[in-house]
């Protein structure tokens, strides 16, 4: 699949707020405070700016949806997993992304993970959650670019103390060289096809 058109459509925070649904199948984007996110979705769109990325982690606090190829919605969910901010901002966050992961739209979320890091906690919970919710998820390592392959090699060796997966069932992303572009835009249009 090749992103043509991409557009910011709104930003929601209650269910009856997101925007219509496109009868097809969404693609959302979840993870820790500065995982990559926003970046993620300026790569697969080749648009530098349409999700707007921040040094300050916990930027995103809505549910931003955008509309790709005037056919399917990318949704970038809030970051978890900041100190610093308040637990009042913390709590509303997790309503709003369990309120999304709970609605009926049909979705499959892909949960950001930093190559460099062992999944925390938080990471962990989502997993749970995604899998108590029954939610077709994927993984993607991010800052691939970080890591040499032998780093790599070594991390994902530490990365599956805590997790079980098969390399070949996640997906690994450098937004930085668009690394991996091409593999995950091939599999979100397998899965648009497989919907229609």
């Amino acid at each position: 699949m090749e992103i043509n058109k991409s557009e910011f459509v709104k930003s929601a925070v209650m269910e009856k707020d997101y925007p219509k649904f496109n009868n097809v199948v969404e693609f959302s984007f979840i993870g820790r405070s500065n995982v990559g996110k926003s970046s993620l979705i300026n790569s697969l769109t080749k648009r530098k700016n349409l999700a707007r990325t921040s040094k300050t982690p916990g930027r995103t606090q809505l549910i931003n949806y955008f509309l790709i190829n005037n056919a399917i919605h990318f949704v970038d969910l809030p970051g978890y997993g900041f100190a610093k901010v308040p637990d009042s901002v913390k709590k509303n966050w997790g309503k709003t992304i369990e309120g999304y992961l709970m609605s009926d739209r049909e979705k499959v979320v892909f949960l950001l993970l930093d190559l460099r890091r062992i999944p925390t906690g938080e990471d962990m919970e989502m997993l749970k959650w995604l899998e108590h919710f029954g939610i077709e998820y994927y993984i993607i390592f991010t800052k691939a670019d970080k890591l040499s392959n032998n780093e790599k090699f070594k991390q994902l060796k530490e990365i599956k103390k805590k997790l079980v997966f098969k390399n070949e069932d996640v997906f690994f992303y450098s937004s930085l060289k668009n690394t991996g572009r091409k593999e995950l835009l091939d599999f979100i249009g397998e899965r648009v096809n497989e919907k229609k």
